[in-house]
């Protein structure tokens, strides 16, 4: 599509390499935060599945969470049997392929280790970031488990 980044271009591909259907939207107001996403789309901030990168030595784990919903990195450790640590703009952009905002839950440069929040799986329809900080893609939380290879687990932190 006219106007589209190379990594929107490459979640379009991967989500066709996976048989997923093409539904990425833009919406020039930005999506950039769960709660900007939900208003441009129109529906709660919680199907927003958010993207969160974090890292592990040089691996990239990525952890696809309710927008509702506050990670513990504790918990995604102790999960992963691995200490992990806060990822910075570079590393996310060197590891996935995507600027903060805008990561995918799959076409990443380098395979992530993937964690999907559980509370997802009661939504229907989430909506994932499609590469950029202006689109996104409708799918199901079973489907966001399929297209990012991931784990479903309780990574919620306790509400503060």
């Amino acid at each position: 599509m006219s106007g589209e980044s190379g990594s929107v271009a490459r979640v379009r591909a991967a989500l066709a390499a996976a048989g997923h259907p093409d539904s990425i939207t833009a919406f020039p107001e930005g999506t950039r935060s769960a709660v900007d996403a939900a208003a441009a789309i129109g529906c709660t901030v919680a199907q927003i599945a958010k993207s969160i990168v974090f890292r592990s030595g040089a691996r990239p784990v990525l952890v696809i969470a309710s927008g509702a919903n506050r990670v513990d990195p504790a918990k995604v450790a102790a999960l992963l049997g691995r200490p992990i640590a806060r990822a910075d703009a570079d590393f996310v952009r060197e590891a996935t392929g995507f600027a903060i905002g805008g990561v995918a839950p799959l076409g990443h440069l380098s395979p992530p280790l993937v964690l999907v929040d559980e509370a997802l799986l009661a939504l229907d329809p989430v909506w994932a970031a499609a590469g950029s900080a202006r689109h996104v893609f409708r799918t199901t939380a079973a489907e966001l488990v399929r297209l990012s290879c991931g784990t479903v687990a309780d990574v919620r932190a306790a509400p503060a």
